[in-house]
Protein backbone atom coordinates (compact mmCIF):
# COMPACT_ATOMS: atom_id res chain seq x y z
CA UNK A 1 0.00 0.00 0.00
CA UNK A 2 1.20 3.25 -0.90
CA UNK A 3 1.99 5.62 2.37
CA UNK A 4 -0.22 8.62 2.35
CA UNK A 5 -0.20 11.46 4.55
CA UNK A 6 -3.33 13.76 5.24
CA UNK A 7 -3.01 17.06 3.64
CA UNK A 8 -3.18 19.89 5.97
CA UNK A 9 -1.80 22.99 3.67
CA UNK A 10 -1.44 23.84 -0.09
CA UNK A 11 1.13 25.79 -1.01
CA UNK A 12 0.19 28.98 -3.71
CA UNK A 13 3.40 29.60 -6.12
CA UNK A 14 1.45 32.54 -7.38
CA UNK A 15 2.92 34.84 -9.84
CA UNK A 16 6.65 34.95 -8.51
CA UNK A 17 9.05 34.65 -6.19
CA UNK A 18 11.20 37.61 -6.61
CA UNK A 19 10.58 39.98 -3.72
CA UNK A 20 10.32 43.43 -5.77
CA UNK A 21 8.05 41.64 -8.53
CA UNK A 22 5.66 40.17 -5.17
CA UNK A 23 5.38 44.19 -4.18
CA UNK A 24 4.19 44.44 -7.56
CA UNK A 25 1.92 42.20 -7.55
CA UNK A 26 0.85 43.50 -4.02
CA UNK A 27 0.41 47.23 -5.60
CA UNK A 28 -1.19 46.17 -8.28
CA UNK A 29 -3.84 43.97 -6.49
CA UNK A 30 -4.21 46.74 -3.85
CA UNK A 31 -5.15 49.18 -6.66
CA UNK A 32 -7.96 46.65 -8.21
CA UNK A 33 -9.27 45.65 -5.43
CA UNK A 34 -9.71 49.04 -4.16
CA UNK A 35 -11.03 50.48 -7.50
CA UNK A 36 -13.37 47.40 -7.41
CA UNK A 37 -14.84 47.84 -4.39
CA UNK A 38 -15.21 51.51 -4.49
CA UNK A 39 -16.94 50.78 -7.59
CA UNK A 40 -19.51 48.54 -6.38
CA UNK A 41 -20.15 50.00 -3.56
CA UNK A 42 -21.13 53.28 -5.21
CA UNK A 43 -23.13 51.84 -7.08
CA UNK A 44 -24.91 50.09 -4.27
CA UNK A 45 -25.29 53.41 -2.41
CA UNK A 46 -26.70 55.17 -5.16
CA UNK A 47 -29.51 52.70 -6.23
CA UNK A 48 -29.91 52.66 -2.40
CA UNK A 49 -30.30 56.65 -1.97
CA UNK A 50 -32.00 57.54 -5.75
CA UNK A 51 -36.09 56.25 -5.54
CA UNK A 52 -35.89 56.93 -9.34
CA UNK A 53 -33.75 54.10 -9.54
CA UNK A 54 -35.78 51.68 -7.70
CA UNK A 55 -36.60 49.20 -11.34
CA UNK A 56 -36.26 45.94 -11.93
CA UNK A 57 -32.88 46.39 -14.08
CA UNK A 58 -30.98 48.58 -11.24
CA UNK A 59 -32.51 45.79 -8.76
CA UNK A 60 -30.63 43.00 -10.37
CA UNK A 61 -27.26 45.80 -10.85
CA UNK A 62 -27.40 45.79 -7.09
CA UNK A 63 -27.39 41.73 -6.81
CA UNK A 64 -24.56 41.58 -9.47
CA UNK A 65 -22.59 44.71 -7.28
CA UNK A 66 -22.95 42.12 -4.61
CA UNK A 67 -21.94 39.31 -5.99
CA UNK A 68 -18.86 41.24 -7.47
CA UNK A 69 -17.39 42.14 -4.20
CA UNK A 70 -17.93 38.44 -3.04
CA UNK A 71 -16.33 37.18 -5.99
CA UNK A 72 -13.13 39.26 -5.94
CA UNK A 73 -12.88 39.48 -2.27
CA UNK A 74 -12.87 35.77 -2.03
CA UNK A 75 -8.90 35.22 -3.95
CA UNK A 76 -7.53 38.80 -3.55
CA UNK A 77 -6.84 39.62 -0.08
CA UNK A 78 -4.77 36.26 0.31
CA UNK A 79 -2.75 36.30 -2.49
CA UNK A 80 -1.88 40.25 -1.57
CA UNK A 81 -1.18 38.75 1.86
CA UNK A 82 1.18 36.08 0.49
CA UNK A 83 2.91 38.66 -1.98
CA UNK A 84 3.37 41.13 1.16
CA UNK A 85 4.19 38.36 4.12
CA UNK A 86 6.83 36.27 1.20
CA UNK A 87 4.82 33.21 2.18
CA UNK A 88 2.74 31.13 0.12
CA UNK A 89 0.26 28.76 2.28
CA UNK A 90 -3.33 28.33 2.61
CA UNK A 91 -4.33 25.84 4.89
CA UNK A 92 -6.63 22.82 3.29
CA UNK A 93 -9.93 23.91 5.16
CA UNK A 94 -9.06 27.71 3.29
CA UNK A 95 -8.63 26.27 0.45
CA UNK A 96 -11.94 24.59 0.49
CA UNK A 97 -13.80 27.50 1.50
CA UNK A 98 -11.85 29.30 -1.52
CA UNK A 99 -13.13 26.87 -3.97
CA UNK A 100 -16.45 27.03 -2.86
CA UNK A 101 -16.90 30.48 -2.28
CA UNK A 102 -15.86 31.91 -5.70
CA UNK A 103 -17.69 28.94 -7.32
CA UNK A 104 -20.80 30.31 -5.68
CA UNK A 105 -20.15 34.16 -6.30
CA UNK A 106 -19.34 33.41 -10.12
CA UNK A 107 -21.77 30.69 -10.89
CA UNK A 108 -24.72 33.13 -9.29
CA UNK A 109 -23.00 35.96 -11.59
CA UNK A 110 -23.60 34.06 -14.43
CA UNK A 111 -27.22 33.17 -13.57
CA UNK A 112 -28.10 37.11 -12.49
CA UNK A 113 -26.56 37.63 -15.89
CA UNK A 114 -29.26 35.37 -17.44
CA UNK A 115 -32.11 36.83 -16.14
CA UNK A 116 -31.17 40.26 -16.92
CA UNK A 117 -30.92 39.69 -20.53
CA UNK A 118 -34.55 38.17 -19.75
CA UNK A 119 -35.17 41.74 -17.97
CA UNK A 120 -33.61 42.97 -21.08
CA UNK A 121 -35.76 41.36 -23.62
CA UNK A 122 -39.34 42.61 -21.34
CA UNK A 123 -38.83 46.22 -21.53
CA UNK A 124 -37.11 46.24 -24.91
CA UNK A 125 -39.57 43.30 -26.99
CA UNK A 126 -42.89 43.42 -24.34
CA UNK A 127 -42.97 47.06 -23.17
CA UNK A 128 -46.84 46.62 -22.72
CA UNK A 129 -46.31 43.70 -20.68
CA UNK A 130 -43.43 44.49 -18.63
CA UNK A 131 -44.64 46.01 -15.37
CA UNK A 132 -47.23 43.20 -15.12
CA UNK A 133 -44.09 40.68 -15.84
CA UNK A 134 -41.53 41.91 -13.98
CA UNK A 135 -43.04 42.73 -10.83
CA UNK A 136 -41.63 42.97 -7.29
CA UNK A 137 -42.30 39.36 -6.42
CA UNK A 138 -41.18 37.87 -9.52
CA UNK A 139 -37.97 40.01 -9.60
CA UNK A 140 -37.20 38.56 -5.57
CA UNK A 141 -37.77 35.41 -6.93
CA UNK A 142 -35.64 35.33 -10.18
CA UNK A 143 -32.51 36.96 -8.06
CA UNK A 144 -33.38 34.51 -5.04
CA UNK A 145 -33.13 31.85 -7.74
CA UNK A 146 -29.79 33.07 -9.06
CA UNK A 147 -28.15 32.57 -5.34
CA UNK A 148 -29.06 29.11 -5.32
CA UNK A 149 -28.56 27.88 -8.10
CA UNK A 150 -24.91 29.30 -7.16
CA UNK A 151 -25.19 27.71 -3.95
CA UNK A 152 -25.88 24.31 -5.48
CA UNK A 153 -23.46 24.61 -8.38
CA UNK A 154 -20.80 25.24 -5.80
CA UNK A 155 -21.30 22.47 -3.34
CA UNK A 156 -21.68 19.80 -6.68
CA UNK A 157 -18.01 21.15 -7.50
CA UNK A 158 -16.31 21.47 -4.28
CA UNK A 159 -17.44 18.60 -3.44
CA UNK A 160 -16.14 16.36 -6.82
CA UNK A 161 -12.62 18.09 -6.42
CA UNK A 162 -12.13 17.15 -2.48
CA UNK A 163 -13.62 13.81 -2.61
CA UNK A 164 -10.40 12.57 -4.31
CA UNK A 165 -7.07 11.76 -2.47
CA UNK A 166 -4.24 14.12 -2.89
CA UNK A 167 -0.56 12.76 -3.05
CA UNK A 168 0.31 14.35 -6.15
CA UNK A 169 2.05 17.11 -3.99
CA UNK A 170 1.00 20.35 -2.44
CA UNK A 171 1.94 22.97 -4.72
CA UNK A 172 -1.03 25.07 -6.98
CA UNK A 173 0.54 26.53 -9.28
CA UNK A 174 -2.15 29.29 -9.63
CA UNK A 175 -2.74 32.29 -7.05
CA UNK A 176 -5.72 30.62 -5.44
CA UNK A 177 -6.96 27.12 -4.97
CA UNK A 178 -8.50 26.93 -8.98
CA UNK A 179 -10.22 23.10 -9.43
CA UNK A 180 -8.02 22.51 -12.61
CA UNK A 181 -4.72 23.08 -10.89
CA UNK A 182 -5.87 20.77 -7.51
CA UNK A 183 -7.18 18.17 -10.13
CA UNK A 184 -3.35 17.94 -11.02
CA UNK A 185 -2.41 16.80 -7.59
CA UNK A 186 -5.04 13.86 -7.01
CA UNK A 187 -3.63 10.33 -6.37
CA UNK A 188 -6.81 8.85 -7.12
CA UNK A 189 -6.92 6.00 -9.13
CA UNK A 190 -7.28 7.27 -12.79
CA UNK A 191 -11.18 6.12 -13.35
CA UNK A 192 -12.29 8.08 -9.76
CA UNK A 193 -10.34 11.05 -11.45
CA UNK A 194 -12.11 10.79 -14.12
CA UNK A 195 -15.35 10.78 -12.75
CA UNK A 196 -14.21 13.53 -10.09
CA UNK A 197 -13.37 15.66 -13.52
CA UNK A 198 -16.92 14.53 -15.14
CA UNK A 199 -18.73 15.90 -12.15
CA UNK A 200 -16.93 18.87 -11.65
CA UNK A 201 -17.45 20.09 -15.26
CA UNK A 202 -20.63 18.16 -15.64
CA UNK A 203 -23.07 21.01 -13.81
CA UNK A 204 -21.15 24.02 -14.63
CA UNK A 205 -21.15 23.46 -18.24
CA UNK A 206 -24.62 22.41 -18.56
CA UNK A 207 -25.28 25.83 -16.37
CA UNK A 208 -22.86 27.82 -18.87
CA UNK A 209 -24.74 26.57 -22.24
CA UNK A 210 -27.80 26.72 -20.90
CA UNK A 211 -27.29 30.37 -19.94
CA UNK A 212 -25.16 31.49 -23.00
CA UNK A 213 -27.90 30.26 -25.44
CA UNK A 214 -30.78 32.08 -23.54
CA UNK A 215 -28.80 34.72 -23.84
CA UNK A 216 -28.08 34.93 -27.35
CA UNK A 217 -31.70 34.04 -28.25
CA UNK A 218 -32.95 36.85 -26.26
CA UNK A 219 -30.71 39.50 -27.87
CA UNK A 220 -31.36 37.78 -31.12
CA UNK A 221 -34.75 39.09 -30.69
CA UNK A 222 -34.14 42.43 -28.66
CA UNK A 223 -31.32 43.60 -31.88
CA UNK A 224 -34.77 42.70 -34.15
CA UNK A 225 -36.57 44.58 -32.22
CA UNK A 226 -34.45 47.54 -31.44
CA UNK A 227 -34.18 47.90 -35.43
CA UNK A 228 -37.42 48.09 -36.01
CA UNK A 229 -37.86 51.11 -33.72
CA UNK A 230 -38.45 54.17 -36.23
CA UNK A 231 -36.32 56.97 -33.98
CA UNK A 232 -32.70 56.99 -33.92
CA UNK A 233 -32.54 58.67 -30.43
CA UNK A 234 -34.64 55.36 -29.01
CA UNK A 235 -32.46 52.81 -31.00
CA UNK A 236 -29.48 54.48 -29.40
CA UNK A 237 -30.98 54.01 -26.19
CA UNK A 238 -32.29 50.65 -26.45
CA UNK A 239 -28.49 49.83 -27.78
CA UNK A 240 -26.98 51.83 -24.53
CA UNK A 241 -28.94 49.50 -22.31
CA UNK A 242 -28.08 46.03 -23.72
CA UNK A 243 -24.16 46.22 -24.60
CA UNK A 244 -22.63 46.76 -21.50
CA UNK A 245 -24.33 44.02 -20.04
CA UNK A 246 -23.32 41.72 -23.41
CA UNK A 247 -19.44 42.52 -22.94
CA UNK A 248 -19.73 41.82 -19.09
CA UNK A 249 -21.27 38.38 -20.44
CA UNK A 250 -18.87 37.78 -23.33
CA UNK A 251 -15.72 38.24 -20.65
CA UNK A 252 -16.67 36.23 -18.30
CA UNK A 253 -17.59 33.15 -19.88
CA UNK A 254 -15.13 33.34 -22.45
CA UNK A 255 -12.12 33.41 -20.06
CA UNK A 256 -13.61 31.00 -17.37
CA UNK A 257 -15.17 28.32 -19.85
CA UNK A 258 -11.23 28.41 -21.56
CA UNK A 259 -9.96 28.11 -18.52
CA UNK A 260 -12.21 25.32 -17.00
CA UNK A 261 -12.59 23.05 -20.30
CA UNK A 262 -8.96 23.00 -21.73
CA UNK A 263 -6.85 20.40 -21.23
CA UNK A 264 -4.38 21.07 -17.92
CA UNK A 265 -1.38 20.46 -19.31
CA UNK A 266 -2.03 21.95 -22.99
CA UNK A 267 -0.54 25.57 -22.00
CA UNK A 268 1.74 27.46 -19.53
CA UNK A 269 1.26 28.34 -16.13
CA UNK A 270 1.27 31.62 -17.17
CA UNK A 271 -1.70 31.61 -19.34
CA UNK A 272 -3.02 29.58 -17.09
CA UNK A 273 -2.31 32.64 -14.20
CA UNK A 274 -3.83 35.29 -17.03
CA UNK A 275 -6.99 33.48 -18.10
CA UNK A 276 -7.78 33.04 -13.75
CA UNK A 277 -6.66 37.34 -13.67
CA UNK A 278 -9.43 37.86 -16.53
CA UNK A 279 -12.55 35.68 -15.37
CA UNK A 280 -11.79 35.96 -11.32
CA UNK A 281 -10.51 39.36 -10.98
CA UNK A 282 -11.04 41.47 -14.17
CA UNK A 283 -15.05 41.74 -14.17
CA UNK A 284 -15.75 42.81 -10.62
CA UNK A 285 -13.79 45.60 -11.19
CA UNK A 286 -14.72 46.47 -14.93
CA UNK A 287 -18.77 46.07 -14.21
CA UNK A 288 -19.27 48.92 -11.93
CA UNK A 289 -17.33 51.22 -15.11
CA UNK A 290 -18.92 49.52 -18.11
CA UNK A 291 -22.43 49.87 -16.18
CA UNK A 292 -21.89 53.22 -15.00
CA UNK A 293 -20.02 54.57 -17.97
CA UNK A 294 -23.30 53.93 -20.42
CA UNK A 295 -25.98 54.60 -18.50
CA UNK A 296 -26.92 58.12 -18.46
CA UNK A 297 -29.26 57.68 -14.96
CA UNK A 298 -26.77 56.08 -12.77
CA UNK A 299 -24.18 58.65 -13.77
CA UNK A 300 -26.77 61.64 -13.12
CA UNK A 301 -27.97 59.84 -9.59
CA UNK A 302 -23.58 59.95 -8.57
CA UNK A 303 -23.37 63.35 -9.70
CA UNK A 304 -26.94 64.56 -7.49
CA UNK A 305 -25.20 62.07 -4.78
CA UNK A 306 -21.97 63.74 -4.80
Amino acid sequence: MQNRTAMTEFLLLGFSDIRKLQILHFVVFLVIYLAALMGNLLIIIVIALDHRLHTPMYFFLVNLSILDLGAISVPVPKSMANSLTNTRSISYSGCVAQVFLLFFFVSADLALLTVMAYDRYMAICHPLHYERVMNKRACIQMAVGAWISGVLNSMLNTGSTFSVTFCGGHSVDQFFCEIPQLLKLACSDAYHTYLSEVGVLGFSVCLSIGSFVFIIVSYVQIFRAVLRIPSEQGRHKAFSTCLPHLSVVSLLLCTGSFSYLKPTSSSSSRLDLILAVLYSVVPPMLNPVIYSMRNKEIKAALWKLI
